[in-house]
């Protein structure tokens, strides 16, 4: 066992130590020790606990048979564009991932054997699995992940999400992988050299826009070339109505997978029809349940699956969008009344049905290991008005814009109503599902659904560094961008909350987002389907699914 190992292994003992002692929960375990390159039998072992049972895929499925899924059928593109897990979902039979988040909270490798992180989180050296090939007969290697990661740390590249994943690869001055951060070792090993201590590499590649693509189709639309590491091909793909998998029968998959064909099956975003769907048998699990939807599951007598989450919804002003030829919500007064005006018990209720808990506007949540506690959020009308007048715009109408599904536009609408009760115009404009999604960074007031991530510093980076793709509310705050400089760079979760204490409160300050609840996902699916669990971050591998 080399130093470095030894060193890895102790910081995962002193972790198992506080499980055990009850500072910990089991799923903040297994994401920090798995994150360090820590085997997740090997970590089992340090709580005595079973990996099997724990991580609830004991029961291996049966070979063949065709399953049919609920979910949206969106239009795909570049997978580092991906913007939403429904993509990566269908895709993922075909391309895969370094690495995968498990509903236990550790990471698996996939395309990676193993991984190991140096002391200071400045070096990652990655294993790539050796054996596996791509649909056409390549070989992966080595040369091909790190063709990834210069890919993906491109941020020249619209609405590549990666690059702020990858930051401590980037060269600033050119917005593109800085030279010699990604190193190809040999065949089989790639080094990745840091500018700087960075936590949130491991979970960073293990999120759905980091599909590994052949080295000379990066940047293209997988359903157009097709060429993966993955056990399926595409049959064919109708946007909007249904795509098709079925098992490629001349490729030599790497592992084991066990249904003939998958059916991706898109009744849209109403949850009505839904249960009209699986009363009529047409599919066999749902994507997600959702509101007062999921005991209408349950009254049919579909399986239920569980997880508690930092999944949320966000109803944001863009602080850089224009508005006849002004910007409102630039102004920080204006916003701020807008988050006085809430009350997050509200939305919670009336949005998901009291399924999650209150959140308090800063979009990081108490199952984040760095979790600051803050003083409780009061609605306070009068202040909200006072501000308002402040800054001149009582007359100004606000039109929210959410979506036509179940959840979110009942959470924006009860957002909506408090608003009016403050005295402030709203206008409440609804857009279906296939014209809303296209420009969802860009509207000025609306509500948009964000995954669970496995750290908070995760969550901030990706939606509210500045200049980032996904920073839909225009957010740009040097202080902030500097704390979570420092944040990113400190492994220990209690000293990072420090820190945290202080982004979170930024959040507050600056009347980002009105961010206000936490949500419980459900998934319901038919008896005997094996590894239909819901995921904490919407995942479904095709893979591992099957009928028992």
């Amino acid at each position: 066992m080399t130093l470095k190992t030894q060193k890895v292994h102790s910081a995962a003992e002193m972790f198992a130590k506080e499980h055990l002692e009850g500072k910990m929960d089991r799923r903040e375990f297994m994401t920090r020790v798995s994150a360090l390159g820590v085997a997740t039998a090997t970590a089992y072992s340090l709580i005595g606990a079973n990996p099997a049972e724990a991580a609830g895929h004991s029961v291996k499925p049966s070979m063949g048979g065709t399953l049919r899924i609920q979910q949206e059928v969106r239009a795909l593109k570049d997978p580092r564009a991906f913007d939403w897990s429904q993509m990566a979902n269908i895709t993922r039979g075909i391309c895969e991932y370094l690495i995968e988040y498990q509903r236990d909270g550790s990471f698996k490798g996939i395309l990676l054997e193993s991984w190991e992180a140096n002391e200071d989180a400045t070096q990652y050296t990655l294993n790539v699995r050796q054996g596996v090939k791509f649909n056409n007969g390549d070989d992966l290697t080595a040369e091909h992940v790190a063709a990834n990661f210069v890919a993906w740390a491109d941020k020249n590249v619209e609405g590549n999400s990666m690059a702020s994943r990858v930051a401590a690869l980037v060269d600033e001055e050119t917005g593109m992988a800085r030279e010699g951060a990604i190193e190809v070792v040999d065949d089989y090993t790639v080094r990745l050299n840091l500018t700087a201590p960075d936590i949130t590499i491991v979970p960073g590649i293990a999120d759905y826009p980091s599909a590994v693509q052949h080295k000379d189709m990066i940047g293209q639309d997988i359903a157009e070339h097709g060429i993966g590491t993955g056990a399926y091909k595409i049959e064919s793909y109708d946007v909007g109505v249904k795509a098709v998998l079925v098992k490629n029968e001349d490729h030599d998959y790497w592992g084991e997978t066990y249904l003939d064909r998958v059916e991706f099956i898109d009744l849209g975003t109403d949850p009505a029809a839904w249960v009209a769907g699986a009363e009529a048998d047409e599919f066999d699990m749902v994507y997600e349940s959702v509101g007062d939807f999921v005991s209408i599951f349950d009254s049919i007598g579909w399986n239920k699956s569980e997880v508690v989450t930092a999944a949320t919804v966000v109803i944001r002003p863009n602080q850089k969008a224009e508005v006849d030829g002004m910007m409102p919500y630039a102004d920080k007064r204006v916003r701020q009344a807008i988050m006085l005006a809430v009350d997050n018990n509200v939305p919670l209720e009336l949005g998901i049905a009291g399924q999650g808990i209150v959140a308090e506007n800063h979009h990081v949540a108490p199952v984040h290991p760095e979790y600051a506690e803050l003083p409780p959020l009061q609605r306070d009308v009068e202040k909200a008005r006072a501000l308002m007048e402040e800054a001149g715009m009582m007359d100004f109408e606000h039109e929210i814009i959410s979506i036509d599904d179940d959840y979110r536009r009942n959470t924006t609408d009860a957002v909506a109503a408090q608003l009016r009760d403050a005295g402030f115009k709203v206008k409440r404009t609804v857009i279906p599902g296939a014209t809303f999604w296209n420009d969802w960074t860009k509207y000025p007031f609306s509500s948009t659904n964000w995954n669970h991530r496995e750290l908070g510093v995760q969550i901030l980076a990706l939606a509210y560094k500045s200049g980032e793709a996904w920073n839909e509310a225009g957010f740009e705050n040097a202080e902030f961008d500097a704390l979570l400089a420092e944040a990113v760079a400190i492994a220990d979760a209690d000293a990072r909350r420090e820190v945290m204490a202080k982004l979170q409160a930024i959040m507050q300050d600056e009347g980002v987002t009105i961010q206000p609840y936490w949500r419980s996902l459900f998934r319901h699916y038919k008896d005997g389907i094996v590894n239909a669990e819901m995921h904490p971050k919407f995942e479904i591998n095709v893979h591992n699914l099957g009928f028992a």
